[in-house]
């Protein structure tokens, strides 16, 4: 009796393992953003910038890919991931690889797995923004916007986990 008990006692915690991890919290986000140099905080940023950027946050393996791209300013010199609510600057907390000549960065990185919950579920409390020499705290900038779906409804969305490229 004794090891039927134990064994309904495990399989219940497997229960409550699995649906804890299929949370919301735990669910997949795909979030978008338009930049410019007007919403840089603190300005200037570069008037004539502008630039998009795709974001895919799976909480439940602590990865991040981005697909961005900044036009209208000089090469890019750094670009970021940073804490912030709109109209407040804030600091990095995902370093992307840096814009290529073409103003393109597309790639994947881990990161620690309560930021990853952070931004799946509060995306618009965060922001992009590419750095320039002439433009050293941000040319532009943009705020997330989006937020976290359900695992049955992941396909066909801008950025892929796996290579980080078009999906």
């Amino acid at each position: 009796m004794r090891g039927r008990d134990i064994l309904a006692g495990a399989a219940a915690l497997l229960v409550l393992g699995a649906c804890a991890s299929a949370g919301p919290g735990n669910r997949r986000a795909d979030l978008a953003v338009t930049m410019t140099g007007i919403q840089e905080v603190p300005g200037p940023g570069d008037p004539d910038g502008s630039g998009t950027v795709e974001v895919r946050v799976t909480p439940t393996a602590s990865q991040i890919c981005w697909n961005l791209y900044a036009r209208g300013i000089a090469p890019a010199t750094a670009a970021h991931i940073h804490r912030g609510a709109a109209g407040v600057a804030g600091p990095p907390v995902v370093t992307l690889t840096t814009p290529d000549a073409a103003g393109r960065s597309q790639s994947c990185a881990t990161i620690d797995p309560g930021l990853a919950r952070e931004i799946a579920m509060r995306g618009f409390d965060f922001y992009v923004n590419v750095h320039n020499a002439a433009h050293p705290a941000g040319a532009i900038r943009g705020q997330l916007r989006g937020g976290s779906r359900p695992r049955e409804r992941e396909r066909g969305v801008g950025v892929s986990p796996r290579q980080g490229g078009p999906s």
